[in-house]
């Protein structure tokens, strides 16, 4: 009975929110990018382009078209013009150092915009595409002027101009 009271105790201990709750990391807000992504979806339906409408649109004065992806699957391979900056490295100095002044024209593309599935641009799980973050962090760095490719293409068509960095074109 002792023994029974005991575990009993303890489970009931390490049930109890405060054996549990830990203080909030300062430097994380979770809720607050929850708010930020749902304050952001609306506007981002308002933001889409098809293939046509993303060449359009990087065809004029001073555009920046941003690849997220890592540095190794920019260089395997990305659209003709593009600028990489991987979303880990995304802070208040390095947008600045890359985009330069907020209201800037910038178009987005990721893995998810080509059927491919294969190196460099294998699907993401549908709610993790690159796309969603990539345009939520944009916008929460005060980036508003952000256009997201809607399009799914072939890395082979053509019309795409899938070129890949020097230091890899040999290999």
């Amino acid at each position: 009975m002792l023994r029974s009271s005991l575990v009993l105790l303890l489970v009931c201990a390490a049930a109890s929110p405060l054996a549990a709750a830990q203080p909030p990391n300062p430097q994380i807000d979770y809720p607050g990018y929850r708010r930020l992504a749902n304050d952001v979806e609306a506007y981002r339906r308002t933001r889409l382009l098809d293939w046509e409408g993303f060449v359009a649109a990087a065809a004029a004065p001073d555009v920046l078209i941003l690849d997220a992806r890592s540095a190794a699957q920019f260089a395997a391979g990305h659209i003709e013009g593009a600028v990489n900056l991987p979303l880990p490295e995304f802070s208040v100095e390095r947008l600045a150092e890359v985009i330069g002044r907020a209201d800037r024209p910038i178009l987005i593309y990721c893995n998810n915009n080509f059927r491919n599935d294969r190196p460099p641009v294998m699907l993401k799980s549908m709610p993790l595409a690159l796309n969603i973050s990539t345009f939520i962090h944009l916008v929460g760095y005060g980036y508003r002027n952000v256009r997201e490719l809607n399009a799914v293409m072939d890395i082979d068509d053509p019309r795409v101009r899938w070129v890949r960095s020097p230091a890899t074109s040999s290999s």
